[in-house]
């Protein structure tokens, strides 16, 4: 599942990729009877203010739609990934990326376009960012590594990826580093901890086995906590 000062780049997209948190490998191939539609609700902390966030995946014929939202006083930040899959691997093939943080606003929109080998962006995005940018098979944006992550953890599969998002490409990996108690609804659980690191950034998740998406996402930049999101039901 990178935040850049907006705070869902790296989300194992949390795009949270980061989480994303956190919530298929670039390279491997997994089962689609893994993926199936969930709800989840996490409480969350963004920039140490309350928070409440959402985290769905939902069938829309042979298409999903996933998407991420958190919600406090200040903020109002919303990432949707339009999705299918080919060949075993997870292709996004739209996605939208809203901000509302106190006066400034946000929006960003994505298409893969996987007949024309190309992704290109439009919105709120720097001119030099629009693309187009060469697309290779299994290729994600940050979103939808949160999926990517909780799944390859499960398989035992190498947690590389190659993010491809706003106007650029991105290796992307993360190593696992133990094995955590994590409360979920007042319930221990086990988990696996993954990590990954990039410069002053840092993404942290905890994968539950059987939990469609990660327990917890935390993201820091500079040392300091920036989203923090605890899973608190799923369904």
């Amino acid at each position: 599942m990178d935040i850049r000062p907006h705070p869902f780049r790296d989300i194992p997209r949390l795009r949270i990729a980061a989480a994303a948190l956190l919530l298929l490998a670039a390279a491997g191939a997994a089962q689609a009877a893994a993926l199936a539609p969930f709800n989840a609700s996490y409480r969350a902390s963004y920039l140490g203010m309350q928070a409440n966030g959402n985290m769905t995946l939902a069938r829309d014929g042979n298409r999903w739609k996933y998407s991420l939202n958190i919600r406090n006083q200040v903020a109002d930040l919303s990432q949707n990934t339009v999705f299918d899959e080919h060949q075993g691997r997870l292709r996004p093939l739209s996605s939208t990326d809203r901000s509302v943080a106190l006066i400034k606003r946000k929006s960003v929109q994505a298409s893969y376009d996987w007949n024309a080998g190309q992704a290109t962006w439009s919105g709120d995005v720097k001119p030099e960012r629009r693309g187009p940018v060469a697309l290779q098979p299994g290729d994600m944006d940050a979103l939808l590594i949160n999926l990517a992550v909780v799944r390859d953890v499960a398989d035992g599969k190498p947690l590389n990826y190659r993010m491809v998002d706003e106007g650029r490409v991105k290796a992307m990996s993360y190593e696992v580093a133990g094995r955590e108690q994590i409360t979920v609804a007042g319930r221990a659980r086990q988990a696996t901890k993954v990590v990954r690191r990039d410069d002053d950034r840092e993404t942290v998740a905890w994968i539950v086995p059987g939990m469609p998406v990660p327990a917890r996402i935390l993201q820091r930049e500079g040392g300091k906590d920036t989203i923090d999101l605890t899973l608190q039901s799923v369904n």
